[in-house]
């Protein structure tokens, strides 16, 4: 008889997986000025290293997702995990920074494979609104993961140094390995895609034909953009332009978080994932404008906060849906769907991080979110407009 897994274990063990990924880019953000010293180099080339891992997150997801749709979930998700701990080994005991971004990048592949075979688990478990909510937590957790990353790399930076926080990363490896080793696969053989290897990826050119679920994840890619934006301009806004202490601006940092946590919740009451997606997608859109003007008019620091705070709900929202109904949209492809959506969003993150330190940050961020936020409502009404008709959707 299989055993089978309890609830609680799939909420815990896919809610860690789903934090990894930022955890694996973002925890050692605050060491890196130390870095420099260590390896005597330069702060770009000690940067490659978030670089490169952002690059492996996205590569990593196009590569296990199929992998998991032929193999199951477990095998390719222990290997993952098998390779997680070596290349952090590999980041502790590397001589250069270039071995540093070698290993970064093969760590960020690794825990790619958390991320994308995280959604596909739980789209095996669950569908209609027990997805929506599985998704709510999982996208929750995607939204606090890169905001409470650097923080608690901060609170350790001084007492046991970057060679500390990627212990911390290993020992977080082998907790995830076990559970992993314990995980009970959630795709039944028969089910599993019986194909040669060439062929998994012809689940590509079936999944990209899918308009409504390409237009769900560009959506997601698009809010993803916003949200990286905040995460790369807010540290020199607030500290550098409002003067803030590197605790007040933790403190502010973790509060936006609670604003995404809360929306992403909160959008499991809507009756459908459509509607939550629209006037998220549309709140992006009000909330930013206004933004970007104060932004641009160098407004007082309460004026930016109340605003963010109502841009990051608005994204919260979205999250939830965009990943609801672009995985209810390909189920027969989850892992191959799961892998252009996380892969996707890193894309529009690593791509949009420096775009905001282009000339006055507080102008080329405000620009950013404004633009982030109407390309993704154009998404929605596209993708809705496929599903049923904008009067239809009113009427509902």
């Amino acid at each position: 008889m299989t055993r089978k897994n309890s609830q609680l274990f799939i909420l815990v063990f896919l809610g860690v997986l789903t934090a990894f990924g930022p955890f694996v880019t973002d925890m050692y953000l605050p060491t890196l000025p130390a870095m420099t010293g260590f390896f005597h180099t330069t702060s770009s080339q000690v940067q490659l290293g978030l670089t490169a891992s952002m690059i492996g997150l996205a590569v990593g997801q196009l590569f296990f997702g199929p992998l998991s749709d032929k193999y199951g979930r477990r095998c390719p998700l222990i290997i993952a995990m098998c390779l997680f701990l070596l290349a952090t080994l590999g980041c502790l005991y590397s001589r250069t920074i270039m071995q540093f971004v070698g290993w970064r990048l093969i760590q960020g592949m690794a825990g790619a494979g958390g991320i994308v075979i995280s959604r596909s688990i739980a789209a095996d478990k669950y569908s209609g609104r027990e997805l929506a909510k599985m998704l709510a937590i999982i996208g929750a957790i995607n939204g606090v993961a890169p905001v409470a990353a650097p923080i608690a790399g901060g609170g350790m930076a001084d007492s046991v140094g970057w060679h500390g926080i990627f212990w911390v990363l290993f020992g977080l490896g082998v907790i995830l390995l076990a559970g992993s080793l314990h995980f009970t696969d959630s795709l039944p053989t028969v089910r599993r895609q019986n194909a040669r290897w060439s062929d998994v990826y012809k689940s590509f050119l079936t999944v990209i034909q899918n308009r409504r679920y390409v237009c769900y994840i560009f959506q997601f890619g698009f809010a993803q953009g916003v949200m990286f934006a905040n995460i790369s301009s807010a540290p020199f806004i607030m500290q550098q332009h409002y003067g803030f202490s590197p605790l007040m601006f933790s403190l502010c940092f973790g509060i936006n978080a609670i604003a995404i946590v809360i929306s992403a919740a909160a959008s499991v009451k809507f009756a459908h994932s459509e509607q939550a997606l629209y006037r998220g997608s549309v709140g992006m859109v009000i909330t930013s404008f206004f933004l970007c003007i104060a932004l641009c008019a160098n407004c007082p620091f309460w004026v930016y906060e109340v605003l963010l705070l109502c841009l990051l709900s608005m994204l919260g929202l979205t999250f939830t849906a965009s990943n609801t109904l672009a995985m209810d949209s390909e189920r027969e492809n989850a892992g191959m769907a799961s892998a252009l959506l996380g892969a996707l969003g890193f894309a529009f993150g690593g791509i949009v991080s420096p775009l905001v330190g282009l000339g006055n940050i507080m102008v080329s961020t405000g620009i950013m979110f404004f633009v982030g936020s109407v390309c993704a409502l154009v998404c929605t009404r596209i993708a809705l407009r496929r599903a049923f008709s904008l009067a239809q959707y009113y009427r509902k």
